[in-house]
């Protein structure tokens, strides 16, 4: 995480260092008779790691357009890499609330080529894939909120990238008009800027903040262009476009859909509406909402508690759980104790905005939050008939508006967002006041209806469905402020055809919309659309490859130049994908027939004789041959290096010191073994011990000398200089458990998810860390966040299962484990079928659950004294898993099977693990478990490479137990003791 903090480059405002993306953009809110601009949207920045010079943003241009009160922008950027080596570049930015990234574009060969939509997971699968063979592949995908995310690569040393985004949005209205905003951010930091708007259908643009220059009438359309440097833009460009208060029909077409939206103008006065006297006070409490302005919503408070007066507030904070209720008393409008005590909270931890309970007696409740759910539970509590929900965000842009809005919407409430302090005014009065509200609305002949409820507060009501009949129509009902109830209907034979497809994508974004307030409970149908638009959602992103090979290996379809080519081909390669699993099986049935055969061979546990230089004989040869049919060892560089150095004669703490980097050895020549062979059995009794571990920063020392009572607010006042070192919070998390404050440990721990959006990295030691504090139930919906950003990554699968199993989801839990050995894999993964095999059968076997869905061949328990796997969070990294035993051999990389039958998995070279080590029958004695740091081709997204080791003893047996920890490892080539196995 520190790492991501270095080389960034700033496009557009110089000196503002910042590792993420942080603005306060705008969000359109014109209540009359209040009307402020909004602030100005940060230009981005583009985050470059290993730049010794800047990347310039040499030229931007953005080409503007709107009728029919739809807007689009096209941007066209181009980056300038000064460096003398390639660098991969990410862009991140927020959009105001209603833009939408509906197209994108890179340059390929000197063309442009248009991206394509995939689901979002196969997006960043198939980028990374490509990204590790260095070519040209390009991906835009959403984070949380209206958050984006540009990910190109390579920009060439002394070259150049062109990237074009594509922005369209359905421009708010009311009284004044429509509020066309433009995205100027994009161009800011340009050398070059030039800047073309045309405006069609309506009377001349008045200017509200923003470009000096006036629109001119030209061939019927209003028409303005600028042209200089990137800084002379001013922060915002803002315009009113006249509106005529009366009922506009369009229709649109895609994919010879029609489609149709409706803005019919409804009563714009509202009236004052009566006011709850318990009121539910929701309060986000979580780390980001360090980012909100709390003034301002503190502000807005103040004007809603004392337009109730007398009254009850029932308080619930919510951060990653949600806290016991607090009733606060107020008595006329005078509500200091409940801002005392808000003020004084630490804002601290992830956000599980599910986590409460509605109780009956509250009339209303005001939830007060960012809306960017990450944590826990994440849909939306029921709430009684009756119970309004309104919702406050001072978070700007960074609000998750679309899952607020329909939250609200779903209650009769509204979402109230503070782009400025001057918002405040506009968004209280929303808040006091009651205008217009759609009560129904019905489609004869055009289906998927849906409306923008919240601007019929403002005067106006939009309503977009899909046509299916020309004579079709929508009957709506709307409640007007006094009380009446007006019902109009809209039919298709009224609209008039509008070119292109805006009408048609802002239908799509209305469904969209509609479904934020779920989108677990909707993921496929938004899946569905979005890829259907071309649209950046939740679900689906947008992809560009290189060549036509690309898009034919991952199934991928191009775009229109290169689509007749792919369709020939793709007909003519197409994989029997049953076949293709029938020989998988095949594979894996052999490779558990060969770990059966040493499971049930009986391994000398006497003393081993001397090792011997010469070749082994056949038999040991054969048995220590990979178990994996057809499996090599990978050669290293210098193979003939020893072997690891020999085992230290007692458990040490382990904060080992770092030793020469360890090159690889073949498997060296070991004792026959036998059918008998003397030696003691065990007793059964095996005990594990694991070393100390203690970070030696500074601020772990200052944290470690505190009391128990004052460690939590230390922390709090150090957390400032360490907010962007996932360490520090693992670090103190730790502490926190040792002192036996879990309930702080487990909020401290759980602000790694608010670190970064959509880090899977970052979750999935998150996640380990959960596992190993014994809290599956937290565990489980992180690791179904890792899968849903790693789907390609079988490690995602197996963490899954192993989190569902501990908290008792045991059927669940064997399916997500399955998943591991059915699937095919890339190269690097090579061995963990085997390994999640292992845990599948013995789950089977010990809960006693139903075999059938797995094929026979493969369900063989096979219980073992000894077990210990290690997993790792940094990818393109190979870490080591050593066990010596009382012997003094050490099962490694380089001697996958120890003289008394200690068995070594498969060597990871490539990333995250696991590596296993199976022991069926223990000789007594100690066993000591280490594990090494051999090098990392990746940038570390902890600081630090952090290790997952489950120690098991009497593994697949009722007496199994596990003991799960997570250590750091800071250098390369480092050697940490985790801990022992002690076997009477």
């Amino acid at each position: 995480m520190q790492g991501l903090s270095r080389g960034l480059v700033m496009l557009g405002i110089a000196g503002l260092g910042i590792a993420a993306y942080k603005v306060e953009a705008q969000r359109p809110t014109p209540t009359p008779p209040a009307v402020s601009a909004p602030a100005a949207v940060t230009a981005p920045v583009l985050q470059v790691k290993g730049a010794e010079v800047p990347v310039q943003l040499r030229h931007a241009s953005l080409r503007g357009t709107v009728a029919a009160g739809l807007a689009e922008t096209r941007i066209e950027m181009e980056f300038h890499n000064p460096n003398g080596r390639m660098l991969e570049g990410q862009l991140e930015f927020p959009l105001a609330d209603g833009q939408q990234v509906a197209g994108f574009a890179l340059d390929i060969d000197g063309q442009l080529r248009d991206a394509v939509p995939v689901p979002k997971a196969q997006g960043r699968q198939v980028f990374e894939a490509i990204e590790r063979r260095r070519v040209d592949p390009g991906l835009l995908e959403q984070t949380a909120g209206n958050q984006f995310r540009l990910r190109i690569y390579p920009i060439p040393a002394h070259g150049s990238r062109r990237v074009v985004l594509t922005v369209r949005q359905t421009l708010p209205v009311d009284a004044q008009g429509l509020r066309w905003t433009l995205p100027l951010q994009f161009a800011r930091g340009a050398q070059q800027a030039s800047v073309q708007l045309d405006a069609s259908g309506v009377g001349a643009p008045r200017a509200s903040t923003g470009l000096s220059e006036q629109f001119q009438l030209r061939d019927g359309r209003y028409q303005l262009q600028w042209q200089g440097r990137g800084a002379a833009l001013p922060a915002q460009a803002q315009w009113w476009l006249p509106q005529v208060r009366q009922r506009d029909v369009v229709a649109g077409l895609h994919d010879g859909q029609r489609y149709l939206m409706a803005q019919i103008p409804v009563p714009l006065q509202a009236v004052p509406r009566a006011l709850p006297t318990r009121i539910g006070l929701l309060w986000d409490a979580s780390g980001s909402a360090s980012q909100r302005d709390r003034e301002a919503e503190f502000a807005v408070l103040d004007r809603y508690f004392k337009a109730v007066g007398d009254g009850q507030v029932q308080l619930t904070v919510l951060r990653d759980q949600s806290e016991p209720a607090r009733d606060f008393r107020l008595r006329a409008g005078d509500w200091s104790a409940l801002r005392a005590y808000l003020q004084a909270l630490p804002l601290d931890g992830a956000s599980a905005l599910g986590a409460w309970t509605p109780q009956p007696a509250v009339q209303e409740y005001l939830l007060v939050s960012d809306g960017l759910s990450n944590y826990g539970k994440r849909s939306q509590p029921a709430l009684a008939a009756g119970q309004r929900l309104y919702a406050l965000s001072g978070a700007g842009a960074r609000t998750d508006t679309a899952r607020l809005r329909a939250w609200t919407a779903a209650h009769q409430g509204e979402l109230l967002v503070l782009s400025t302090p001057a918002d405040v005014a506009s968004a209280a009065a929303r808040l006091l006041q009651q205008g217009a509200a759609v009560l129904s609305l019905e489609g004869d002949g055009i289906s998927a209806v849906v409306a923008d409820a919240g601007a019929a507060a403002q005067g106006w009501l939009r309503v977009l469905g899909r046509i299916d009949r020309p004579d079709g129509s929508v009957q709506l009902r709307v409640r007007l402020p006094d009380g009446r109830i007006d019902t109009q209907r809209v039919g298709a034979g009224e609209a008039r055809l509008q070119p292109g497809g805006l009408v048609a994508h802002a239908w799509a974004n209305g469904q969209l919309a509609d479904w934020a307030g779920d989108p677990a409970a909707h993921a496929a149908a938004q899946r569905t659309l979005s890829q259907a638009f071309g649209l950046v959602s939740a679900d689906t992103s947008l992809l560009v490859l290189e060549s036509i090979e690309d898009y034919l290996q991952h199934g991928i379809r191009p775009p229109s130049p290169l689509r007749a080519e792919y369709d020939r081909r793709h007909a003519l390669a197409a994989v029997d994908v049953a076949r293709e699993r029938s020989q998988r099986l095949d594979d894996i049935a052999r490779q558990v027939a060969d770990r059966q055969r040493w499971w049930e061979t009986r391994w000398p546990k006497g003393t081993p004789p001397q090792a011997k230089q010469e070749t082994a004989s056949p038999a040991a040869v054969a048995m220590a041959a990979p178990v994996a049919a057809g499996e090599a060892f990978e050669a290293r560089p210098n193979d003939s290096v020893a072997a690891p150095p020999p085992p230290s004669p007692s458990l040490a703490p382990a904060a080992a010191a770092p030793q020469a980097m360890l090159a690889r050895q073949a498997p060296g020549p070991r004792a026959e073994h036998a059918a008998s062979a003397p030696g003691a059995a065990n007793s059964g009794e095996i005990t594990i011990a694991l070393a100390p571990w203690a970070a030696d920063a500074p601020y772990a020392k200052r944290l470690r000398a505190a009391p128990a009572d004052a460690l939590y607010p230390l922390y709090l006042s150090e957390r400032a200089q360490h907010a962007d070192s996932s360490a520090f919070y693992l670090d103190v998390a730790d502490l926190l458990l040792a002192k036996g404050q879990r309930a702080l440990a487990l909020r401290v721990l759980s602000n790694l998810a608010e670190m970064q959006i959509e880090n899977r990295h970052v979750l999935r030691v998150l996640g380990y860390r959960l596992m190993q504090a014994d809290a599956p139930a937290l565990a489980v919906p992180v690791f179904r966040d890792v899968l849903a950003m790693g789907e390609e990554e079988p490690q995602s699968f197996r963490d899954l299962g192993l989190a569902l199993e501990a908290s008792g989801q045991y059927p669940q839990a064997l399916k997500a484990l399955y998943e591991v050995v059915l699937r095919p894999w890339d190269s690097r993964f090579d061995g963990i079928s085997l390994i999640a095999l292992d845990e599948a059968t013995t789950l089977m076997a010990r809960q006693g659950l139903d075999a059938g869905a797995i094929d026979p061949r493969l369900r063989r328990p096979m219980p073992l004294d000894l077990r210990v796997v290690l997993g790792w969070d940094s990818d393109n990294s190979d870490m080591d898993l050593w066990v010596t035993d009382p012997n003094g051999e050490r099962a490694y990389y380089g001697n996958r099977l120890t003289y008394q039958g200690g068995q070594m998995s498969q060597d990871f070279t490539g990333g995250y693990g696991p590596e296993q080590f199976s022991l069926r029958d223990a000789k007594p004695g100690t066993y000591r478990v280490e594990a090494n740091f051999f090098g990392s081709r990746e940038q570390l997204v902890t600081g630090a490479t952090t290790l997952s080791l489950r120690l098991s003893t009497h593994w697949g047996t009722r007496q199994q137990r596990d003991q799960t920890v997570t250590l750091r490892l800071k250098d390369q080539a480092e050697t940490v003791l985790v801990g022992e196995f002690e076997v009477k």
